[in-house]
């Protein structure tokens, strides 16, 4: 009887778990098991708390783990939740074709991440999907963030998610425009200059006071900006009138400019006088024509500052909106925790393999295709979750699958001397349905390389097969395997291995594993592999996709004679 409890459970469990991105929801599993169980007799109380255990063990498998299981409990399921699940994007309110502008802004101050994958992702599919126009605007207004090599380095990893543009600009360059705004509204009465030391303006928002720079005429204000302008004044901001008995703090009077000094890298030393992220962003949405802006759903309590202004300046307010930031279990975006990892060496750079940047993505071997399913599946609610990179992983896998070469590596390897063994030469596929990926051709004797841990499986007296070769017997065990040839036809339940000949190629394969566990860096996040593989692997092109048979997909990069290998996933 529990057994049937169990059984119903489990398939309901994976069947919820892979349509929510790996993790199934109590109740609804619970509903399904009850409605099926309630006509042979069950009662909720038998059926309750072998539900809840199912589930927690369903929850701890990895995503990949979930389908392979659904597929042998209920392959049904898989099939249906396979056709019924829809990872376009919703329609977009209030749009209408050829009307639709949306922007993605980044700041030049990094590399892009995953997150901003997401962002651009979403802000172009939408572009296009209304025929509309997208555009790539740098909110350039810090010049202590800004960096030159940032606006063509983000734009490269734009152009390699596949992503173009129909207009780009940078925010710096509209100073002016935001100049003659913020004076329309001091003279309107709506934002003063403060003076103010920050911890006083700090004290007077978490209290909900007003300053006494607040009551300051519209004449003195404008006399004060034009001396921010022209060098007159330090430490000064300009603030707008907003609220400051609001519930909302982000109403508390916010700052629209600041001064800061640094060179800008492309203004040089034109402005001291900067704008806010919370004037320009919601100036440029208006004056760019943006319809439809999204921003994280950290903003959105900024969300009544930014109309605010807008009513203030009489400018368009477009349809704003919001989505969950994009987090994936163990690997930071946030170039706080990435930065200090690389000045401090504990990572290689931004494109170190276990970073989820565009750039460390790449080089691992995940495709654009792959990034684009994945940030689909995540769709654009505001409900905050943490993925699991093995979403990521399942995404890149079928793509790669149908079109990846297959070759013999060889991790840890120890000699195979193989008695009476023929002299062959055997042409291997490169890839077991695509014939049109071509083979190449293996010619063995008596001596081969096999990997240590097939030998720690292997007992004198067992037959394995050399995987497309023939059947090897165990004769003795030691540094050396020496085995015996047994023929070639195949037979069930042997041990299948890959191997080498003494012709091979030396290669370090490079392992990427979790980069943080609970926020603590993980010092064995990055494995290195040596082995040996196929002597045909040297004429793989630089950068190619392979999937090296029962190890994994592996990107390879040639570096003058030497091949290094980065392991994508498995």
């Amino acid at each position: 009887m529990t057994n049937k409890i169990r059984v119903t459970a489990q398939k309901y469990a994976l069947q919820n778990a892979v349509q929510f991105n790996g993790k199934a929801d109590t109740k609804a599993v619970i509903g399904k098991v009850i409605a099926e169980l309630r006509k042979n007799g069950f009662s909720p109380q038998e059926i309750l708390p072998i539900v809840n255990k199912v589930i927690s063990e369903v929850n701890k498998l990895s995503a990949d783990k979930q389908i392979s299981e659904l597929e042998k409990v209920a392959p049904e399921l898989l099939v249906k939740e396979k056709k019924e699940r829809d990872f376009s994007l919703p329609p977009l309110p209030n749009a209408e074709k050829g009307k639709v502008v949306t922007r993605f802004p980044p700041e030049p101050n990094g590399y892009l991440h995953i997150g901003h994958a997401k962002a651009s992702i979403v802000d172009y599919e939408y572009a296009r999907m209304y025929n509309g126009k997208f555009i790539i605007r740098f909110d350039d207004t810090n010049p202590d963030n800004a960096d030159i090599k940032f606006y063509d380095a983000q734009k490269e990893d734009l152009q390699w998610l596949g992503i173009n543009w129909d207009e780009e600009y940078n925010t710096s360059s509209n100073l002016n425009k935001h100049y003659k705004l913020a004076e329309q509204l001091i003279k309107q009465g709506d934002a003063y200059v403060c003076i103010c030391s920050s911890d006083v303006i700090k004290e007077c928002r978490f209290s909900g006071r007003k300053c006494e720079c607040r009551d300051s005429n519209c004449g003195d204000n404008l006399d004060k900006w034009k001396q921010m302008l022209k060098g007159g004044l330090d430490d000064v901001i300009l603030r707008m009138k907003g609220d400051m008995g609001c519930v909302n703090t982000a109403m508390r009077d916010p700052t629209l400019f600041r001064i800061i000094e640094t060179t800008h890298p492309i203004q040089g030393d034109k402005y001291r006088v900067w704008p806010t992220y919370d004037f320009a962003g919601a100036v440029e949405d208006s004056i760019s024509g943006v319809t439809h802006p999204f921003r994280t759903k950290e903003y959105e309590l900024r969300d009544e500052g930014y109309f605010k202004l807008l009513d203030l300046l009489g400018l368009r307010k477009p349809h704003l909106m919001e989505f969950a930031r994009l987090n994936i279990e163990g690997m930071p975006v946030s170039k706080r925790k990435i930065k200090p990892l690389i000045d401090k060496g504990i990572v290689l750079d931004y494109d170190d393999i276990r970073l989820p940047t565009l750039r460390g993505l790449k080089k691992r071997g995940i495709l654009p295709a792959a990034i684009k399913q994945f940030v689909f599946s995540q769709g654009i609610s505001k409900a905050e979750s943490i993925a699991n990179f093995s979403l990521v992983e399942s995404a890149n896998r079928k793509i790669l699958d149908p079109i990846s070469k297959r070759y013999f590596f060889v991790p840890n390897p120890i000699k195979l001397v193989v008695k009476n063994a023929p002299i062959k030469q055997k042409e291997i596929s490169f890839h077991p349905s695509d014939k049109s990926l071509g083979s190449r051709l293996v010619k063995t004797h008596d001596l081969f390389y096999i990997s240590r841990s097939d030998v720690e499986k292997l007992k004198i007296g067992d037959i394995f097969r050399l995987k497309d070769l023939y059947n090897v017997k165990v004769c003795k065990k030691n540094d050396v395997v020496h085995g015996e040839y047994v023929g070639e036809n195949l037979i069930s339940d042997s041990l299948k291995i890959q191997w080498t000949t003494d012709s091979f190629v030396e290669m370090n394969v490079l392992v990427p594993h979790q980069l943080f566990n609970d926020e603590i860096y993980n010092v064995d996040s990055l494995e290195t592999v040596k082995g040996y593989a196929e002597e045909s692997v040297r004429n793989i092109s630089d950068g190619e996709i392979v999937q090296f048979e029962r190890f994994g997909f592996v990107r390879l990069e040639k570096k003058d004679d030497y091949i290094i290998g980065y392991r994508t996933h498995k």
